[in-house]
């Protein structure tokens, strides 16, 4: 059963991704969800301009998702989140076709990359919390043949995500190493975020 908050005041995810709604009702808690819709890309590049690291980003990106969704829900308590995938000083977006997608994992074969996860939990524009987890996940050497199979077994939800894998299906034979936990690679780092929640007040502690 749904944990309750303990006030009149709701939990919403400024997310749509099925995948951390997920983890959010494993952890039985009660929320609602309401996808926030902005530019990443225009509230990304000023900061990437301004020299911010990857981990710093993805916090920046969490805290426009809250304070968009916190604008039409100001008193409630606002989940904003977002994951960036950096390597060598280079970000990755979501692939636009299934080619891009196989030339990006071909490229990636044998080499590490990092998966930072940004939250933040904002309450009518004020940012109550903010934290940011980080994996470094390292590619086999996989062959040719494997990668093929992959691409026909995934097909197009290797779209659906910035490194074209989901690491809690398939994606997971991709993989030789994985510093980090399974929570910041799904995108919902949910320890600290938990334990946020209940510094807060918004959950029982």
């Amino acid at each position: 059963m749904p944990m309750p908050l303990d006030h009149g005041s709701r939990l919403v995810l400024a997310s749509g991704s099925p995948f951390r709604k997920a983890l959010l009702q494993a952890a039985g808690i009660e929320f609602e969800t309401l996808p926030a819709d902005i530019d990443e890309r225009a509230v990304e590049q000023p900061v990437r301009e301004s020299g911010a690291t990857p981990d710093e980003i993805a916090t920046a990106l969490a805290l426009a998702k809250g304070r968009s969704v916190s604008s039409l829900r100001p008193t409630d308590f606002i989940i904003g989140c977002d994951q960036v995938m950096s390597m060598d000083g280079v970000l990755f977006h979501k692939c636009a076709s299934l080619d891009d997608a196989r030339a990006q994992l071909a490229s990636m074969r044998g080499r590490t990359h990092r998966l930072s996860s940004g939250m933040a939990i904002v309450r009518n524009d004020e940012v109550l919390w903010s934290h940011v987890s980080a994996a470094n996940m390292t590619f086999r050497n996989f062959s040719d043949a494997f990668l093929d199979g992959y691409m026909d077994r995934a097909g197009g939800k290797v779209l659906l995500s910035v490194g074209a894998y989901q690491y809690e299906g398939l994606g997971q034979q991709l993989f030789e190493k994985v510093e980090g936990d399974y929570f910041t690679i799904i995108g919902l780092p949910m320890l600290p975020l938990l334990a946020a929640l209940r510094d807060l007040g918004i959950i029982h502690g």
